[in-house]
Formats: structure tokens, C-alpha cells, sequence
């Protein structure tokens, strides 16, 4: 609860974060919270260099097992982008029909909690434990531009990784666990079109001085078709793995329409391919590039726009790529298409904002894949499901290039309607919570793998009897190990136990005058 009270907007949109003090506030909870937990043979440091942001290094030493696994998750957040509905607010947390609302709560607070939590289970188990490392960065939002900084002067800490595991990423329901093979890449840029100096009235410059509105709008049908919204250039596309088509098959018999149907279209819309198979809206956004426009200068508000033509229109557009496509060529691509033969002689100029490489997970190990789909069964009852995502994380492409060797498990709470960027952000309290279990016991199957070793069986067809269910393998790690905050004001309070209790013993007692209610 406490950290969704604080406004640590990401650097990217945020110029006073290194002197107002927002970013260490949050920092210092966090850090403080892990401190509670009490790990074992655990070290943890804040590490804050000058002019950069910090990050959380979290190491803790190996429990029968020669294994080195990483966990990752971010702290910045996104600004509150709109109006919220009544009764919430970006930093007001509220628990409505086990959601927590708020910003940063599922992108990626959560995440910093889950990791943890998931370690501390194994503990609580006696289980081997590969040696962690956990890193929780403050730049994520703003493209982890301090991330390669803190990787190299930890390198020897770090190691080399057999496991990374990625919290920031999403679920395609709540009732599975979800791997992420793919993440969109992006470039961002600013677009300026300009054709005069100075505006001029309407009523004498209209007819003779081009609209430099209309001089974007035919640069961006350049790339975008505007009737089918399909990126236009056969540069900008690339072949999707038949491995990755044959998981998005799989993907769309299980989510159906609700692909489509968790965005909140007005009465009417419908979807760019408003007849296509679901698999193909699923490849869309996780395989195909599409163009945004997210941002506009030089229009003033309607409640003051006069007749005047307007001398420039600067739009900032963020277009995403496939995967595996270069994202600084798409860059070169991108600048070449726009500013090459201008329209009627404008004055087109391009600021490049940003640009980051897609990532393509390698092809899982057979062990990996057993893990993943018995902790689903176990904590889900549904085996594990695969699909990319048609968001960004920086930090995978740069992993990946680090460590070619390691598997991935890219997982997150953020699925339908969870509106991470967006107003309305929330975070659903009980898929975390299993979520927390599936990442603990596939680190701890990890602990336990010898080199060459084969999987034992069939992970999606273990038999019903081998199932334990959610209940009774969460309170073999003791019923008490969940994270949503508690504010009776004890360090580290947490207060979920399954669905049964959700206000510590301090605070039910007061509540009840006295008596502790079992």
C-alpha cells in the first residue's frame, strides 16, 4: 500500500527526479521491507551513483545447489496518464474485488514483492536455492539507461546466470501461468512539419499556405495505411518463427475473444482486422509493427484555438517493431522514409527520442519446460501457456546478449484490463500470489538440475494425483509468506493467508476489542 503512495515517476518524465527526493523514498521502503523479510545468508545494498538512478542489489548464497538464477523487477513508475475512475487515484491505493489499484502496482511493484517472496518460500521449505541474484532498477520506464552502467560494475558479483527471470511482463488471463517468448522492440521519435515563420490569420492564408496538419498527415501515410492502420513498408516486418505461430495457435483457443474484448472500445468500434482469427489479432500486436502517435505540439486547446494558420505541427510518434528486427536500422529506416522529398517544400525535421531492440527468448530447455507447466498445474490446475507481448523491456535484449546461455523465464501479473500505463492500473491480489509460487518452485527445480539431465515426464499430462492444490502448497510454506501491505505499522507486516485473513492480529484485535478472532 505504502509504495503506491508515492509518485516516483520514471526520469523520462519526471526532470527533478534526482532532487526530489522521490525516487530514494521509494527506494528506502522497499529496501527497508526486504530487510524485514529476514533471508537467509542474504546481502542487500542500495546503491545510488551521482546523476544516476538507483539500484537495489539483493545476493543471497546457494542452498545445495552449484546454480546461479537472477530476478528482475523495476521500482520507477509511469505518470498518472488521465483521469481515474471515482474512488481511485494513481497514489490513493484501494482493494476492490481483489484488486489493488494504483500506479505502480502491477508495473512493477508487485514484481519486487513476488521475487522476494518466491525466495523466502523455498527457505520457509528447506528447499535448495541456486545463489540469487536480484536487481530492482529505477529506470525501467525511461529505457534502464542506467541498467548497463550498475551490470558492468557488478559483473563479478552477478556471474553468469543459468536462470534470468523477468517480473515486468504479463498474463493472458488469470487462470494460468503464462510465459513471455517475445517482446516488441520500439523507436520514438519527434516529427516537425513547419511552413511559415509565424502563424497568419486563416481567412487570408488558407488555400494558399499549406497546413503543416496536413503535411504530417501524408508523411505518416508514408508508413501507416490510414483506411487498414497496417505499417506500410515491407522493411519493417520480418517472418515469425513457426514455433512462435504454432504457440499463438494455442494462445487464442484459450483466450477466445477476450483478446479483443479487454480494451474498452466505444459502442461501434471494432478492432484494426475486424474479422480476423483471433491468433492473427495475437500476432499483431506481439509480431507485426504498428505505428502511434502519442504526443502533439503547436494545436492550442479548443478552448482557445482561433482562426490561425498554424506556422509548424510537431507530433511524437512511437512505432513498435517486430522481435527481431534491428531497432537502430529501423531508426536510420524511419528518419529516411519521412524527411526524404518534403511535401510542397516544408521544413521537416526529426529528433530521435528513443530506440530499443525487440527480444526473442531462446527456445526453452526441456527442463524448463517441465518446471513451468507443473507449477502451473500445481498452484493453477491449467498447464502453462506461451505468448509474446507486444510491449518493451530494454533490459532482455541487453540480457540476452550478455548471457547467451541462460533460459528465460519471462513472466507478470499484468494481464486483461490490469491498465499498466494507463489509468485505472491494478494489480489482482491472488493471481500474484500464485504467480509468487510458480516463480519459487521453478527456481527451486532449477537448484536441483545436473547438467544433460532429461526431463522425468510429460510435464502438461501429470496426473491429477500428483496435483497439490493451491491451499495446501502455499501452507506448506508456512500460509503467511504474501506481500500486500499492512498498515498496523509493523515492519514487513504482510496479511494475506489464502483468502482467510486479511487484517493482521494487531489490527483484527483492535478492531474486535480485544479479542483475536481465529
Amino acid at each position: 500500500m505504502d509504495f503506491v503512495r508515492i509518485p516516483n515517476v520514471s526520469p523520462a518524465f519526471d526532470e527533478t527526479w534526482d532532487t526530489n527526493g522521490l525516487q530514494m523514498q521509494a527506494f528506502d521502503l522497499v529496501t527497508k521491507w526486504a530487510e524485514a523479510q529476514n533471508l537467509n545468508n542474504c546481502k542487500i545494498e542500495l546503491l545510488k551513483d551521482a546523476a544516476r538512478t538507483p539500484l537495489l542489489v539483493m545476493e543471497i548464497e546457494a542452498h545445495d545447489s552449484e546454480k546461479v538464477c537472477m530476478l528482475y523487477a523495476h521500482i520507477d513508475k509511469q505518470p498518472p496518464m488521465g483521469v481515474w475512475m471515482e474512488g481511485l487515484g494513481p497514489y490513493e491505493p484501494a482493494v476492490k474485488e481483489g484488486k489493488l489499484y494504483g500506479r505502480g502496482a502491477v508495473d512493477d511493484g508487485y514484481g519486487f514483492y513476488c521475487a522476494i517472496t518466491s525466495i523466502k518460500a523455498i527457505q520457509a521449505q528447506g528447499l535448495p536455492c541456486p545463489r540469487i541474484v536480484m536487481l530492482f532498477e529505477g529506470c525501467e520506464e525511461s529505457g534502464s539507461r542506467d541498467l548497463p552502467y550498475y551490470m558492468d560494475k557488478l559483473s563479478d558479483r552477478i556471474g553468469t546466470p543459468d536462470l534470468i527471470c523477468c517480473l515486468d511482463a504479463g498474463c493472458g488471463n488469470y487462470e494460468q501461468l503464462w510465459m513471455t517468448t517475445s517482446l516488441r522492440g520500439c523507436v520514438a521519435v519527434n516529427l516537425t512539419a513547419q511552413m511559415l515563420m509565424e502563424g497568419a490569420h486563416s481567412g487570408t492564408s488558407s488555400g494558399i499556405v499549406p497546413s503543416s496538419f496536413r503535411i504530417c498527415r501524408e508523411l505518416l501515410s508514408r508508413l501507416e495505411d490510414e483506411k487498414t492502420g497496417l505499417v506500410v513498408p515491407e522493411e519493417f516486418h520480418v517472418e515469425v518463427p513457426l514455433s512462435r505461430v504454432k504457440q499463438v495457435s494455442a494462445a487464442a483457443e484459450i483466450l477466445g475473444e477476450t483478446v479483443v474484448r479487454q480494451f474498452s472500445f466505444v459502442e461501434g468500434g471494432h478492432p484494426v482486422a475486424k474479422d480476423a482469427p483471433v491468433s492473427e489479432h495475437i500476432l499483431a500486436r506481439t509480431w507485426r509493427p504498428a505505428l502511434s502517435v502519442i504526443g502533439c505540439d503547436g494545436l492550442p486547446p479548443t478552448r482557445v484555438a482561433g482562426n490561425v494558420m498554424l506556422p509548424f505541427t510537431k507530433l511524437k510518434l512511437s512505432m513498435r517493431l517486430p522481435p527481431t528486427l534491428d531497432a537502430p536500422q529501423a531508426m536510420q529506416r524511419l528518419e529516411r522514409i519521412l524527411t526524404s522529398d518534403p511535401p510542397q517544400g516544408a521544413r521537416i525535421t526529426l529528433e530521435p527520442v528513443a530506440t530499443g531492440n525487440g527480444w526473442h527468448a531462446p527456445l526453452e530447455e526441456e527442463w524448463l519446460n517441465e518446471a513451468v507447466h507443473t507449477a502451473s498445474l500445481t498452484y493453477f490446475d491449467k498447464p502453462c501457456a506461451h505468448m509474446g507481448e507486444g510491449g518493451s523491456i530494454p533490459f532482455m535484449g541487453m540480457l540476452l546478449d550478455m548471457f547467451p546461455k541462460a533460459q528465460f523465464l519471462v513472466t507478470g501479473a499484468a494481464g486483461p484490463g490490469s491498465n499498466m500505463h494507463a489509468p485505472n492500473e491494478f494489480l489482482h491480489i491472488d493471481y500474484s500470489a500464485r504467480l509468487a509460487m510458480c516463480v519459487a518452485q521453478v527456481v527451486a527445480t532449477l537448484a536441483t538440475k545436473k547438467p544433460g539431465e532429461a526431463a522425468s515426464k510429460d510435464a502438461a499430462a501429470v496426473d491429477a494425483g500428483d496435483r497439490k492444490s493451491f491451499l495446501e502448497s502455499f501452507q506448506q510454506s508456512g500460509g503467511k509468506l504474501f506481500f500486500v501491505g499492512c498498515d498496523c505499522g509493523t515492519a514487513g507486516c504482510v496479511i494475506f493467508d489464502q483468502g482467510k485473513e486479511m487484517v493482521c492480529r494487531p489490527v483484527k484485535q483492535l478492531k474486535t476489542g480485544g479479542a483475536v478472532v481465529k
